[in-house]
């Protein structure tokens, strides 16, 4: 079977799966609870999303630097260090994260947005670092070869080859995000995850779908608008040879 094939099948699987999702989310009530609380919805959706955005936007700011900071020759031998740092946000569950970081922050926002981001470190550093690493060596000679500096190299070779694994690592980890923020409401943060944990609580099927529906939703949305992006801002060519690979 060839890659293709398994993709389309990969795609059917999961739309059928969001159907099914969607038909027992109308035949427990959800669709008729998010009608008549419309208000109640945006409020938790704008937090949920402002927990995902503010600590996404860190987890950036400070992956993407440290991830090319290990890639220099220099600092190569601190990358172990680095990636197994982050490695510990990824690999203790999110739940254990939450409360381990509640023990120093208390509860509330703040120790959201703080798990989130160490959290979502990981995918992001692993991405810029192997984006990097696996550029075509011939590429950067020829770049020393024409007498380009350091800086050049990086902004202008390397940063530019290794745009589309940077950018899948961020997608991949705003997805991871999406979800996890559910969690949030246990410490106080807020989002969809009130409605979710308040319809297990009262064992009202409706009401906990009409928080996990809309995740679904964001996820998915925020995946597709993120993947047209990335070909807005992955140079023609460089889209061309991923393609062929």
């Amino acid at each position: 079977m060839n890659g293709k094939k398994i993709e389309r099948i990969a795609r059917f699987s999961l739309v059928a799966i969001i159907i099914a999702l969607f038909a027992w989310a109308f035949k427990a009530g959800s669709f008729e609870f998010i009608i008549n609380n419309p208000g109640d919805l945006l409020y938790l959706s704008g937090q949920h999303l402002r927990l995902v955005a503010i600590s996404c936007f860190f987890a950036v700011l400070v992956a993407v630097p440290l991830g090319i900071f290990v890639t220099r020759p220099k600092y190569k031998k601190y990358d172990w260090i680095v990636i197994n740092f982050a490695n510990v946000g990824q690999t203790v569950p999110t739940l254990a994260l939450l409360a381990l970081i509640m023990s120093f922050f208390g509860l509330g926002w703040q120790t959201a947005v703080f798990a989130l981001w160490f959290n979502s470190l990981l995918p992001i550093l692993r991405n810029t670092v192997a984006g990097i690493d696996n550029i075509n060596r011939s590429i950067i000679d020829a770049g020393e070869g024409m007498g380009m500096t350091k800086i050049q190299i990086l902004l202008k070779l390397e940063i530019p080859n290794a745009l589309p694994v940077m950018l899948a690592g961020i997608r991949t980890s705003i997805v991871i995000n999406v979800g996890s923020a559910a969690l949030a409401f246990l410490i106080g943060g807020g989002g969809l995850g009130d409605l979710i944990f308040t319809g297990i609580a009262i064992a009202d099927t409706g009401i906990m779908l009409s928080g996990a529906i809309p995740i679904i939703v964001l996820a998915i949305s925020i995946d597709f608008i993120l993947g047209k992006l990335e070909k807005l801002v992955v140079s023609k060519g460089i889209q061309r040879k991923l393609e062929i690979i």
